[in-house]
């Protein structure tokens, strides 16, 4: 019944989707939630159980069985660390807008119009916004958590696992009991900044995140080197300490077949980082981190993912509307319609006058 059918290109906005809130479901409920709008109109009838069922064979897709088994044992590895850890500051651990985020990036958020958020932004290169977020207080407050969660994975020797292939040092926050502050974040913080600035790239459809700090400096990561997260937003927050270089270099957004190609020179723009200040940029936006020369940086990621928009791209050829590379293709053959077009009319009006 369900394998000839696909996803819905735009959700239904009229349907009020189910809650998977109290089944045990190999993905959050929140992402079952999300993907039922986007369900083909005759599976919307259907009871809940054949919903789960349809939904769930898209998204193993992208978690092949290996993966899954890899993933168990995450939650496994997840829930010994939280069942074990004791945490140096609770009050972190669920949202508190007015003690997290500075003002000016409040009244943004609480009138969720394009106009506000560029009030208190700016875009110093297409597609990478900054601008001020957190507050000190609560700055201090994460990197003396992370410092605590660091001394007690030395003291009883357990293993971490690390944010990505890429860095050495650095945790994952998710894994030590942040997870549930972090998914607030994104849902009521980045979400809606995102709808309006990335549509185009699934920022109104986000469902999950990866988060984590990374650590530059003496005895850290040196630099990170050029490539594009997993992501479809990111958010960047530095959270101090003090510090010398480690700045941003970002290189233009390039979809799957594009991701190698070469910069264009308006598309190069590097970033110095600021305690508080925020970074949002597409998760296809290639950038890279130069070396932090002296002193100690630690940075917050957000990886916020949409399962809707990972599953619409598999029916697209054309992503002109945010791969710079698929862009410039684009124009050139229009411009090569345009000359055509020009050299058939010249010709058929030289005929019609000999």
């Amino acid at each position: 019944m369900t394998s000839q059918q696909r996803l819905r290109l735009n959700p239904n906005k009229d349907h009020r989707p189910d809650s998977y809130d109290d089944l045990q479901l190999d993905f959050s409920p929140a992402i079952f939630s999300s993907l039922e709008r986007y369900l083909p109109p005759t599976m919307l009838g259907v009871s809940r159980d054949d919903k789960v069922k349809f939904m769930r064979e898209i998204l193993l897709k992208y978690l092949p069985h290996g993966e899954r088994n890899r993933a168990q044992r995450h939650r496994d590895y997840r829930q010994k660390i939280i069942s074990n850890y004791q945490p140096l500051h609770r009050n972190i651990y669920s949202m508190h807008p007015s003690a997290f985020f500075v003002p000016t990036f409040l009244k943004a958020i609480n009138e969720k119009t394009e106009e506000s958020f560029r009030n208190i932004m700016s875009e110093p290169s297409p597609g990478v916004f900054t601008f001020e977020m957190f507050q000190p207080r609560f700055c201090e407050l994460l990197l003396l958590e992370v410092e605590n969660f660091e001394d007690w994975v030395n003291e009883v020797r357990f293993r971490i696992m690390r944010p990505n292939t890429m860095n050495k040092f650095g945790a994952v926050l998710d894994d030590f009991g942040l997870e549930t502050m972090l998914d607030k974040l994104m849902e009521g913080f980045v979400h809606p900044i995102s709808k309006v600035f990335f549509p185009e790239v699934g920022g109104s459809t986000l469902d999950s995140h990866h988060g984590f700090v990374v650590e530059y400096g003496k005895d850290r990561d040196a630099d990170l080197g050029f490539h594009v997260d997993d992501s479809e937003v990111t958010l960047n927050v530095c959270l101090g300490k003090q510090f010398s270089g480690g700045e941003l270099f970002f290189r233009g957004t390039r979809c799957d077949k594009h991701v190698n190609t070469g910069t264009h020179s308006e598309e190069i723009f590097d970033y110095s980082h600021v305690p508080g200040r925020a970074v949002l940029h597409r998760g296809r936006h290639r950038h890279g981190a130069r070396a932090t020369t002296s002193g100690h940086r630690i940075n917050l990621l957000l990886w916020c993912r949409s399962s809707i928009f990972r599953e619409m791209k598999k029916y697209q050829k054309d992503f002109s509307s945010w791969c710079g590379e698929c862009l410039r293709e684009k124009k050139e053959r229009q411009q090569q319609s345009i000359v055509a077009t020009r050299s058939e009319l010249i010709r058929r009006e030289g005929e019609s006058t000999a």
